[in-house]
């Protein structure tokens, strides 16, 4: 009996500790996949059919996620860290930097390289690609900037519409599953909203913009000290928020894949 409660004991803890890299959840990863395809570059559309063919930016968004159960050593051991960034109160990322274990930003850059080596086989351009897709939506959850005291929100308990919760899983999921609304009917929605000035405004490949908005906002999410029950109020005065940030990851990473393959 001690040795299986020992064992459930250590499934829960490996579970509250591999919350921390989910952002956006299914949903929200496959809204701004879709939203992207929007404004792909001509070159773009055809390297990446040519190396996802059958596959659309919302199928591979989510693969990073899906697959952190795979036994091997790269998803147990390495790729935890590239779902988010840390960034101090009253800090910016460039005045921090990753840590030796790495994180978004340094993923990004290893992905990139991938993406553009002549020699780099198929499979390794292939997860270069969908972790680019994925890493790029993650940066847009506020909660993925964290300050690196409470695991992104994960550590701070709530009561979400009655039902226990926490703020990273409200805002992975939660704002977007009161809709009730499928992950086409959200892309179409916003889609259609983003006007031609805004997406020329959000259009940009630097992911230091993305973590310094995420940071900006993360500070905004959280409930007054001491509230602990959130619902009408709170999807009021943050689902806006949320969609946006959707709205905005979908051009951008429209934005960091055309350059990569111009």
């Amino acid at each position: 009996m001690q040795s299986l409660l020992k064992k459930l004991a250590l499934i829960g803890f490996t579970i509250a500790v591999s919350t921390h890299a989910y952002a956006w959840g299914q949903i929200g990863h496959r809204i701004s996949g879709e939203i992207a395809e929007q404004y792909l570059s001509d070159k773009a559309k055809a390297e990446i059919e040519k190396l996802l063919p059958n596959e659309s930016l919302a199928e591979a968004s989510t693969y990073a996620d899906e697959m952190r159960s795979n036994p091997d050593e790269f998803w147990q051991k390495e790729a935890g860290p590239y779902h988010y960034v840390t960034v101090p109160k009253g800090k910016h990322y460039h005045e921090v930097g990753a840590p030796k274990k790495g994180d978004s930003m340094t993923a990004l850059e290893k992905f990139s390289k991938v993406i553009k080596d002549k020699n780099a086989s198929v499979e390794d351009k292939q997860l270069a690609l969908r972790f680019i897709v994925h890493i790029i939506g993650d940066l847009h959850q506020p909660l993925h900037a964290g300050d690196g005291t409470d695991r992104g929100g994960n550590d701070v308990k709530v009561e979400f519409f009655w039902e226990d919760s926490n703020l990273h899983r409200v805002w992975d999921s939660g704002l977007l599953d009161r809709r009730q609304l499928s992950y086409t009917e959200w892309s179409n929605w916003l889609g259609s909203k983003i006007t031609s000035e805004q997406a020329s405004e959000w259009m940009t490949s630097n992911p230091l913009i993305y973590i310094e908005e995420s940071a900006q906002l993360r500070d905004t999410v959280y409930p007054k000290e001491g509230e602990t029950r959130l619902s009408w109020d709170y999807l009021y005065h943050h689902l806006p928020t949320a969609t946006l940030r959707l709205q905005q990851a979908g051009v951008r990473i429209a934005a960091y894949l055309n350059e990569l393959y111009e």
